[in-house]
């Protein structure tokens, strides 16, 4: 496994915190193939559902922060489009045949911890805030929208 998901990744704000989960158990699906004989295909799906899953939490994400008045949502936005380029520019790549797989989870692994602990950490405070004030039925129902608009429903 390359990422044991730990307490310390959480946000304390669970439907974020989900999120994250997922795109971890989507690096160790991807880390399970290093090595095995005819894992291509399966590498190819993984990246799929990792490129897909990871666009549409980005989309999610920005929108809780754009519902909570988060200020620095133009920067947070510019971090998750370069991440999502250089992870498309891999899956192309892998495409093409080259082996990308290591140096693909070692960028996701630092990526990915870096991102929850630093960029991610500066709006926690500030979306708690704004879930805590809108009621949890009222944040129900936004989640339950924004995940089917965000989220390609399997």
């Amino acid at each position: 496994m390359r990422i044991v998901w730990s307490q310390e990744y959480e946000l304390g704000i669970v439907v974020i915190d989900r999120q994250h989960r997922r795109i971890v158990d989507l690096i160790n699906d991807l880390d399970r193939l290093v090595g095995l004989p005819d894992a291509r295909q399966g590498v190819e799906r993984v990246l799929y559902d990792l490129v897909d899953y990871t666009e549409s939490h980005f989309d999610f994400e920005e929108a809780l922060m754009e519902r909570a008045g988060y200020q620095e949502l133009d920067g947070h936005h510019h971090l998750h489009r370069q991440f999502t380029f250089h992870l498309e520019a891999l899956r192309q790549r892998h495409l093409a045949g080259e082996d990308v797989v290591e140096p693909l989870l070692r960028m996701l692994e630092k990526w990915l911890l870096n991102h929850i602990l630093e960029e991610d950490l500066a709006y926690t405070e500030q979306v708690r805030d704004f879930i805590n004030g809108i009621g949890k039925e009222r944040l129900g129902s936004w989640v339950n929208e924004n995940v089917r608009r965000h989220f390609r429903q399997a």
